[in-house]
């Protein structure tokens, strides 16, 4: 860790007892947990915006959902998709521990065959960390969902700095995606588009067409 990332790290304080418990199961689940960092950052543009509509692709144990719920209005709404129905049960009883459960509909179904039928539109956030390979496709659907000035976030661009190393024969295919998906997102004739070094990369893309 980097003298200013330990400062950084000093200087916020502990996140609420809750999420912290949530934080270290699944650390010790080995279930992929949202960067703090990152995290805190989702949660900053929830506030700003007071975003009321949000939809996410990857739910897993509901940390990044837990996050945005606390961040939100209070008729707020978190539609969350994550087909793997034993993690997002644990999901639910934390969003249910702290009182945000009514502002989260939980869809127990691939993320691509929800998409394409969504019926919610003029969505304030979209965000993305799920399957790396179906990026790409998540980001096709979720456009057009957007109000305009709606925010696309993403996690994982950096990918662990694999995305950023030099190219092998034998790079696996999530490697492989997420390059494909950097240059599609920075590069989106709808979108006002960045990737931001906190954590493993976030992208953060507004629409503007």
């Amino acid at each position: 860790m980097s003298d200013d990332l330990a400062y950084l790290q000093r200087l916020h304080s502990e996140p609420p007892a809750l999420l912290l418990e949530l934080e270290q199961r699944g650390h010790a689940d080995g279930v992929p947990i949202l960067d703090r960092a990152s995290a805190r950052l989702l949660s900053t543009l929830v506030h700003c915006m007071q975003a009321n509509r949000i939809l996410e692709l990857g739910t897993a144990y509901g940390f990044s959902t837990l996050w945005m719920a606390q961040a939100m209005p209070p008729a707020g709404k978190i539609w969350t998709v994550d087909p793997d129905i034993e993690r997002t049960k644990l999901a639910v009883s934390f969003l249910e521990r702290a009182g945000v459960s009514e502002r989260v509909e939980i869809i127990n179904q691939p993320a691509l065959e929800v998409l394409p039928a969504f019926q919610q539109r003029n969505l304030d956030i979209v965000f993305i960390d799920a399957v790396k390979e179906e990026y790409e496709g998540y980001l096709h659907y979720a456009v057009p969902l957007l109000k305009l000035s709606g925010l696309v976030v993403v996690d994982n661009l950096l990918w662990h700095g694999r995305a950023g190393a030099a190219e092998r024969p034998d790079d696996d295919a999530s490697t492989k995606a997420i390059r494909r998906f950097n240059h599609v997102f920075l590069n989106h004739p709808q979108l006002d588009a960045t990737i931001l070094p906190v954590g493993d990369g976030v992208g953060v893309a507004a629409r503007i067409d």
